[in-house]
């Protein structure tokens, strides 16, 4: 299968460079380009592509809402996965665009490899909830952002798949948490699909969000259940 890629950011160099890269690989092809949020949407429509690298801060339309445009229920890409590009690791738009819908997000300095892998996992159906910087800017934003009804919905889910979410939430992967939990990893691979699925969440990124709102994992403690697993600070996958 070839990865269909569109690229939506308002300098053309950055997607010069991209388009470069991803059209190096056997499995990738761009399939358009967007300088805003308006052409952006425009283009999803016309290229139906799986994965839309979007930049945050553009003319016309910023990448937020054209991602909420994009991958709502009545979206011209409801099925693409978008990962939202942006030049600081601390933007203040990040956590906005992840609500809004998006799979995950990359620094504009990312490696080449680093981001065909982006590509090739978001393309997968997974989040690519990798980058300690991501689990700190949800950290960040979700603690002003309190939601009791995020808590209610936690009774829809055993305690098995409680702890499951909690472990999630520390950034930990499918292997991490069985260890912690004394679980194999394909049961905990079916818990994070229950989880996703009673939950109404699209992702792993969904499900980190909703565990802050919901008030089952505080800032001070993800940051020491994910000190031992710093080695995972390139991927956390389902």
């Amino acid at each position: 299968m070839t990865i269909r890629v569109l690229l939506a950011d308002d300098q053309a160099l950055v997607r010069a460079g991209f388009r470069m890269i991803i059209d190096a690989q056997p499995d990738m092809r761009v399939v358009g380009e967007a300088a805003d949020g308006v052409r952006a949407v425009e283009q999803a429509r016309a290229t139906a592509p799986d994965v839309v690298l979007m930049d945050i801060r553009m003319p016309t339309m910023d990448g937020i809402e054209a991602t909420r445009r994009l991958i709502g229920p009545s979206g011209p890409a409801a099925s693409a996965r978008v990962v939202i590009l942006t030049t600081y690791d601390l933007d203040e738009y990040v956590f906005d665009a992840l609500t809004a819908g998006a799979s995950g997000f990359l620094l504009k300095d990312v490696t080449p490899e680093d981001l065909v892998r982006a590509v090739r996992v978001t393309a997968e159906g997974h989040a690519l909830l990798a980058p300690a910087v991501t689990r700190r800017l949800i950290e960040e934003f979700t603690a002003a952002r309190p939601d009791p009804a995020a808590a209610t919905g936690l009774a829809r889910l055993t305690a098995r798949e409680v702890d499951v979410l909690r472990q999630l939430a520390c950034g930990r992967s499918n292997a991490e948490i069985g260890t912690e939990l004394f679980l194999s990893e394909s049961t905990v691979k079916t818990h994070v699909h229950h989880i996703l699925d009673k939950l109404a969440l699209r992702d792993r990124v969904q499900a980190v969000i909703y565990a802050y709102d919901a008030g089952l994992v505080h800032r001070g403690r993800a940051a020491a259940g994910r000190e031992p697993h710093t080695r995972q600070a390139r991927g956390s996958l389902p």
